[in-house]
């Protein structure tokens, strides 16, 4: 069987899963709806390696037809597992009434009027919260509900995003010298379908600016790049940790721009005084990241050896620690390095911050799906893929915490060992090779590998 005709076989499955995902929802709710993410997860990386040697062309014009026809399955749902992006056509319908979005929560009276019954009445915390949302994602928003005034319409701005990471990929496989093909592991992957056309997250506009700083960086570009991920950060605040791969020591003019861009973008909405940081503070509470239990290893140590003084403290010191090394790391890199390297190095920042920072949904993974397609190991499968068993809300004993504490531990349990296999791989890969340099040095004579190089009698 041609590697196309599996590769277009792969596809139908993937549409068929994606057409059944809806109805293992309503069946089986979270757990149901999660298994079939995951064998779709599966379907997409035994595509990757499918599609490898097929004809580039042909093989692209089937990955294109394929995602484009499972997001027009996803989209046609409403949202099944978040509520997030209607609070997105709330705050533009806001703005587009002359109105900060800051400034009141939705069920404030001043607001009364841009109530109705397709979008109100599904926003979760309309009664309590100011929106959590940076100024660009606010900026987003705005734009996406001057086309229309509709959830679909958010959606298919979401959607639109894509195309720009797709392009960005593209561009970014052929420096890396790898077939644009490997684009599939990205299209086909269910974190991208389900919460971007369906769920719409505002994480695929991070992803987007994420990825287009990369590839500013690997072409040289490199405060540029630094602002366009600064944007990223004033979407989602967690892309922060990809900052340091744009700095240089002593060099002031990446980050004093960044900042002179975070005050600009900051200007709009700075009516309201520190009211513009909107639920945040508020949200950091509600998800334990303030007592230590959203967490995982926080809560992990305490389910074990009890809440004893100095775990959380111990924990954030490692995670500052840690985040730091990786900072340093990539600090300590010259001006200009192979694009391999950098991809590598931008995908290290951001498995050390989401490991450390413990998001506790799965689209805030989106931000590694795209890193997929541009490199290969298996830790960017586990950790992805890993994420979608946060949606599980499998029979368990009631307590809250022994939900989070079961799921966060597999997750983080997988990728635990797909670092430890990743990193056993490479050092058996180094060990090969440093005895096939041995065996070619005895080889070439008493001077060594010198003497392969030295010219030889006709």
């Amino acid at each position: 069987m041609s590697r196309l005709v599996l590769l277009a076989l792969l596809g139908l499955v993937m549409i068929a899963l994606t057409a059944a995902a809806p109805w293992a929802f309503e069946v089986h709710r979270e757990s149901g709806f999660v298994l079939v993410m995951m064998a779709t997860g599966i379907v997409a990386l035994v595509a990757s390696l499918v599609i490898r040697g097929a004809p580039e062309g042909a093989a692209l014009a089937i990955v294109v037809a394929v995602a484009v026809v499972v997001r027009v399955l996803a989209m046609a749902e409403p949202p099944l597992l978040s509520s997030d992006v209607y609070r997105y056509v709330w705050d533009g319908r806001v703005q587009g009434a002359g109105i900060n979005p800051f400034r009141y929560i939705p069920a404030d009276p001043a607001l009364a009027s841009l109530r109705d019954t397709a979008i109100f009445p599904n926003m979760n915390r309309a009664d309590y919260a100011r929106t959590a949302y940076p100024p660009v994602a606010q900026m987003f928003f705005f734009l996406a509900t001057r086309f229309a005034d509709t959830l679909d319409a958010m959606r298919l701005a979401l959607v639109a995003c894509e195309i720009g990471i797709v392009a960005a990929l593209l561009v970014l496989l052929r420096r890396l010298e790898r077939p644009r093909s490997l684009i599939v592991a990205y299209a086909w992957h269910p974190l991208a379908i389900w919460e971007i056309a369906n769920a719409g997250h505002a994480d695929a506009l991070m992803a987007m600016l994420a990825v287009a700083g990369v590839l500013l960086l690997v072409l040289r570009r490199r405060v540029l790049g630094a602002l366009v991920v600064a944007c990223g950060v004033l979407v989602k605040p967690y892309a922060i940790v990809l900052l340091p791969i744009f700095w240089r020591p002593w060099e002031l003019r990446a980050p004093l721009l960044v900042l002179s861009l975070v005050a600009i973008l900051y200007l709009p909405y700075i009516g309201v005084g520190t009211d513009v940081l909107g639920f945040v503070p508020v949200y950091i509470h509600q998800e334990g990241f303030v007592d230590g239990g959203g967490f995982w290893l926080v809560a992990l140590a305490r389910a074990l050896f009890g809440n004893r003084p100095g775990i959380l403290e111990a924990y954030l010191a490692i995670a500052v620690i840690s985040l730091g090394l990786g900072a340093l790391h990539v600090l300590r890199r010259p001006a200009f390095y192979p694009p391999r390297e950098q991809v590598r190095d931008a995908v290290m920042l951001l498995l050390v911050g989401l490991f450390f920072l413990s998001p506790n949904y799965p689209w805030y993974y989106l931000a590694l799906v795209p890193f997929v397609s541009l490199l290969d190991g298996g830790i960017l499968w586990v950790a992805t893929l890993s994420a979608t068993l946060l949606h599980v809300w499998w029979p368990t004993p009631d307590d809250q915490v022994t939900r989070f504490l079961i799921w966060k531990t597999v997750m983080n349990g997988a990728w635990i060992a797909a670092l430890v296999g990743t990193w056993l791989i490479e050092r058996g890969r180094h060990v090969l090779e440093a005895r096939a340099a041995a065996h070619s040095s005895a080889a070439t004579g008493p001077l060594g590998p010198l003497s392969a190089s030295l010219p030889r009698e006709s």
